[in-house]
């Protein structure tokens, strides 16, 4: 990456988790950064508590793409070196049990709100010369395991996009990179069951008993205890530190043994094995 006294970055989904750690972190580092929150008062709380600017992008509204990328640029002196894309929710539950509606909208939310976001940052990126597009995907962006689907499915759509722009953006001196982590200690599970209790008539459908014995329990531990591959949104901000300074950086950053471990295993096995496996997590 060229080197400039204070280099920009644009990071989304900053409320908590991922997004916040990252937002932190690149601050510290001496980055210019601009952490963006769906929420207002997420938004003025990082700026009052962590005096790190701060603007409103909700993945889900075209107009706050566009106003918040706006302001964003007017924060950052006009120039934006990486783009992180972070911010999305899971919707755990069988596929046979989510609703169209509810499919579409959290495409809208994962995947169709980053890519307004991502073609609205090319062309700033074109003129300057250079850029960074990190996209937080998932080991299920590569990997699919039950009750999961809908989050798969906007993560494997992720990958396609991204993988494709990487190859049209190779001369133009725009990396782009995706980061894939397993478990992380986030609220992305404490999220997940409003979307959950919204979308899934659990009570009338065949997968009823698994419902009940298995997703809804996991669902509703509050702060569970450490899963022994789980660690915490710092691992992943060590990734895409490297990814924004890095000369050469990674196409991929798999972060946790988790992650490795199954990458290795969708590469020897077939994927009726795969499968075998993948049934008992």
């Amino acid at each position: 990456m060229k080197s400039f006294t204070r280099n920009s970055i644009l990071i989304t989904g900053c409320s908590s988790g991922i997004g916040l750690c990252v937002a932190r972190d690149m601050h510290d580092l001496g980055w210019d950064v601009v952490a963006a929150c769906r929420k207002k008062k997420d938004s003025i709380f990082i700026q009052e508590n962590y005096g790190i600017k701060s603007v409103v992008i909700d993945y889900e509204k075209e107009e706050t793409i566009q106003s918040g990328l706006k302001i964003a640029l007017k924060k950052l002196n006009g120039r934006l070196d990486v783009l992180f894309n972070n911010g999305a929710y899971a919707m755990p539950g069988a596929v046979e049990d989510i609703p169209v509606d509810s499919l579409r909208k959290i495409f809208e939310a994962n995947f169709f709100g980053w890519h307004l976001l991502t073609k609205e940052a090319i062309p700033i990126m074109r003129k300057q010369g250079f850029g960074r597009i990190i996209q937080n995907s998932s080991v299920l962006g590569f990997a699919a395991l039950r009750y999961r689907g809908a989050y798969n499915a906007t993560k494997f759509a992720l990958e396609g996009l991204t993988d494709t722009l990487r190859l049209e953006l190779y001369d133009t001196g725009i990396k782009v990179i995706l980061i894939e982590p397993g478990p992380i200690r986030t609220k992305i599970r404490e999220n997940s069951y409003p979307h959950f209790k919204k979308s899934i008539k659990w009570k009338d459908s065949p997968n009823g008993s698994i419902y009940e014995k298995y997703l809804i329990p996991r669902l509703e531990q509050v702060d569970p205890p450490m899963d022994r591959f789980e660690l915490m949104p710092s691992a992943v901000s060590k990734a895409v530190i490297h990814a924004c300074t890095s000369k050469n950086p990674h196409n991929r950053y798999r972060v946790t043994l988790a992650t490795k471990i199954i990458m290795i295993l969708k590469r020897l096995l077939t994927s009726k094995a795969f499968d075998s496996i993948a049934r008992k997590i």
